[in-house]
């Protein structure tokens, strides 16, 4: 008997290919063959995803970027991946189809809807992306990691949380050690759009610690390609101990390490704090769509588990303030560690798996698996 299948179609940042990633986990140990659907922007992120999975790179195309001809060409190139993905699978049927968004899952999710293949999507933040939103009305279910997340009229959502890796899933609330006279760790992630603030503002406010505070810190900073050398030269020049990279393999182990954590509002890296349990200071990104980055914090936020600043009021001085107080206040850092795990659904990716399994069980024979 061959092995039920499913597709992932995901888009090219770590906020949907972590969660496609945690849900491909579950469903490979659970005996079902997985293929993942991206672009080039995606593949970048494949290399934490289990060997087994197969990986199919799709053209994808996006309004966001172009010129006017780039543009006009967009619904051109849209249309015609679709139907080569449909293509493909009349050839090799899934069982189910998953999107977790961004323009890339657009050929798997609209194949399935003109084959009538069991279908659904998985909304990470609160507040649909413009892919979601298009397939909202068009799939048999909606699950959201976020909660509330708002949806169209007439759709109802599943909240299931949003799936975390296995490498965050074994760090769950893995025990938190308080700030004090010891050496501490702070993270600092911000994500790949908006994070040079973060470059800007982070260093320096840290520099403003007191020296007693700073020669027990070890700081690891994510930072982009072309800010990475003046933020190391930055925390070099002022003795501060400091990792900078682009980008982190090992954020979980960091994260279950540290103190403190400095992030953006993605709602990957909110799940991965609220799981792990750490202090968190989140500077949502104002740029993102329907400022849903904003209503991925509110949880934390109003939980005491986490502090907002905005980015229209993050400055030097009020971000050293908001590090110090968690850094001197061991007791509400511990609470505000607890507070995370509170709030957490490490078993959110097992919660999209069954709903998985579930559409599994209304899956059309093959030969219904055509075009109405």
């Amino acid at each position: 008997m061959s092995k039920p299948y499913l597709v992932i179609a995901a888009g090219g940042t770590g906020g949907h290919m972590f969660p496609a990633q945690a849900l491909a986990e579950v469903m490979l140990r659970r005996g079902w063959r997985v293929k993942l659907s991206t672009d080039a922007r995606g593949a970048r992120y494949t290399g934490g995803f289990p060997h087994s999975t197969e990986i199919e790179e799709v053209s994808s195309a996006t309004f966001a970027r172009g010129g006017l001809l780039s543009k006009a060409l967009v619904p051109l190139r849209i249309a015609g991946g679709v139907l080569s993905m449909a293509s493909r699978m009349l050839r090799d049927k899934p069982d189910v189809v998953v999107g977790f968004g961004g323009y890339p899952s657009i050929p798997a999710l609209g194949a399935a809807t003109l084959l009538r293949r069991p279908r659904m999507i998985h909304e990470q933040n609160g507040v649909l992306g413009r892919v979601n939103d298009l397939f909202a009305k068009r799939v048999d279910l909606v699950a959201c990691g976020t909660w509330p997340t708002k949806v169209p009229e007439g759709v109802e959502a599943i909240h299931v949380g949003n799936p975390v890796r296995l490498a965050v899933k074994e760090r769950a609330a893995a025990p938190f050690i308080p700030p004090g006279d010891y050496p501490m760790s702070i993270l600092v992630i911000g994500g790949s759009q908006g994070a040079r603030i973060l470059s800007d503002v982070v260093p320096p406010a840290i520099a403003a610690l007191p020296l007693e505070t700073l020669q027990r810190l070890r700081v690891s900073h994510q930072a982009r390609d072309e800010d990475g050398e003046r933020v190391a030269q930055f925390y070099e020049e002022h003795g501060i101990t400091a990792e900078v990279q682009p980008f982190f393999n090992d954020v979980p182990k960091r994260m279950s390490e540290a103190q403190l954590v400095i992030s953006r509002s993605g709602a990957s890296s909110v799940a991965d704090i609220s799981v792990i349990g750490r202090p968190a200071i989140l500077i949502p990104y104002a740029a993102a769509t329907a400022d849903h980055q904003t209503a991925n914090a509110k949880g934390l936020v109003e939980a005491g588990a986490a502090i907002r600043i905005p980015e229209s009021k993050l400055t030097v001085d009020s971000l050293g303030e908001q590090i110090a107080a968690v850094l001197d206040n061991p007791d509400g850092a511990l609470q505000m560690s607890i507070a995370a795990v509170r709030q957490s659904k490490p078993n959110a990716a097992e919660e999209l798996a069954a709903l998985v399994e579930m559409l599994a069980g209304q899956a059309p024979e093959d030969q219904e698996g055509q075009p109405a």
